[in-house]
């Protein structure tokens, strides 16, 4: 498999069509705005990582996330009851990430998060991830996303500011087996009914920037697996990570448009992307949300979660209905 950076000390720009092994920053030629090369240890200290993975069937949404900044490190995790509107969430942040474990290779490796009573891991197998997470005894989880075997994830990495980039890969509606245990009730996930996505991201980021994004996992109207991750404010020079999959269908999608009110952002939101392929209404049936202002560090962070109805259009001309099919949509500022 191909390495990100190349021997000139730059990586790929651009769309994947196929797997990257490694996330080789440490061979990246930084430099600063006027030329200067950084050493191995201002790459170390830039260069910052996170992974987020969604999961949600009729019963629950849940959503876990390790994020590595290097100065600190935080994981979080929530379930949401859709029956009770019961939220159960926990967040946890360690000073210059200790216990903290970040891979760099997309496909395989761990990403642990590890306090006192707390662990959070991601185990990348090739086409599955295991997700495991333990908060004391209150909730624990023991999942499997599996992609199908013709199954293409989004794989990208675009400019970011003058001297930096971003690389990340994406995928949405993948099947999820496994359980979910949280304080006194026990969800049981089933393929068939069950479904993920998974945000693998890395990079030297712009030292603020800000984004909204959208995900969605489940099924058609007409039955067909469908599964969308859009974003606006990251990965816009020159390519978007905007992609749309229908069954194993995948659509590159053109740049997405978020209309929604910051202030109240549990009102509905209106998504759609500048091609016409998807147009959508969200409405949010709960958040998580959590501002940091650690001076060096910020972050004004606000996850919803609910429900997606509209349509999308494949590159083909195919158009599914959605009614009610969850996912995710996220408002974030951050400084790192």
């Amino acid at each position: 498999m191909q390495k990100l950076i190349q021997e000139n000390g730059q990586p790929l720009f651009g769309v994947m069509d196929t797997p990257v092994g490694e996330i080789n920053y440490p061979d990246y030629d930084l430099r600063t705005p006027m030329d200067k090369k950084l050493g191995r240890l201002r790459k170390q200290m830039g260069f910052n990582q996170f992974q987020f993975i969604g999961v949600m069937n009729e019963q629950l949404i849940a959503g876990l996330a390790i994020v590595d900044l290097k100065w600190l490190s935080n994981a979080f995790l929530y379930v949401y009851d859709c029956e009770s509107g019961e939220l159960y969430e926990k967040s946890l942040i360690s000073p210059l990430a200790l216990g903290t474990q970040m891979g760099i290779r997309p496909d395989h490796g761990v990403a642990r998060f590890k306090s006192p009573g707390v662990e959070v891991r991601f185990d990348a197998r090739g086409n599955m991830r295991e997700v495991r997470a333990m908060v004391g005894k209150d909730c624990e989880f023991d999942l499997t996303l599996r992609e199908h075997e013709a199954f293409d994830p989004l794989r990208v990495c675009s400019r970011a500011g003058y001297a930096g980039w971003v690389f990340t890969q994406k995928a949405a509606g993948l099947s999820v087996t496994g359980k979910i245990r949280c304080k006194q009730r026990e969800y049981r996930l089933l393929p068939e009914s069950s479904f993920g996505s998974y945000d693998w991201s890395a990079g030297f980021m712009r030292r603020e920037t800000c984004w909204n994004w959208a995900c969605l996992s489940g099924t058609a109207t007409t039955g067909e697996v469908v599964g969308l991750n859009l974003a606006s404010g990251v990965n816009e020079t020159g390519v978007t990570e905007n992609v749309l999959w229908i069954g194993q269908v995948k659509t590159k999608l053109d740049l997405a448009v978020f209309t929604f009110d910051r202030y109240a952002p549990e009102k509905c939101w209106n998504i759609r992307t500048s091609d016409g392929l998807v147009n959508l209404l969200f409405e949010p049936k709960g958040k998580r949300e959590e501002k940091l202002n650690a001076g060096l560090l910020a972050s004004n962070f606000r996850q919803m979660f609910g429900y997606y109805s509209g349509t999308l259009t494949d590159h083909a001309g195919k158009v599914v209905t959605l009614k009610s099919v969850p996912g995710f949509a996220e408002d974030h500022y951050a400084k790192w």
